[in-house]
């Protein structure tokens, strides 16, 4: 899946183009239960190491996994980047827009 669009409907801005999806959002739905179950729990390992009823080390290795995951920049990432940066450029975007695009990676 590939967004093509993104709309504010408050200032009315539309941005067209092969969008990334956010890199929360293309974690598997498992990893993303389990970010939640974090934050949830605080940030306590312990807490979601009792709640899943798995060790602490296995959770501290599955956090690891995700961190790692999300550390990882894509090829895609780089490329919006880029069409980001050029559509200041080129006039396209406004800095500010640009900032808050960049931000959403």
């Amino acid at each position: 899946m590939k967004i093509e669009r993104i709309r504010c409907v408050s200032c009315k801005i539309a941005v067209e183009g092969e969008i990334p999806i956010p890199r929360l959002a293309r974690l598997s739905p498992e990893d993303r239960e389990f970010i939640e179950l974090f934050v949830k729990s605080s940030g306590s390992l312990k807490a979601i190491a009792q709640k899943l009823g798995i060790s602490y080390p296995t959770v501290r290795n599955r956090l690891d996994e995700i961190i790692n995951k999300l550390k990882h920049e894509t090829d895609s990432d780089k490329e919006y980047r880029k069409r980001v940066l050029d559509g200041i450029e080129e006039g396209k975007i406004s800095v500010d827009e640009a900032i808050k695009l960049l931000r959403e990676l």
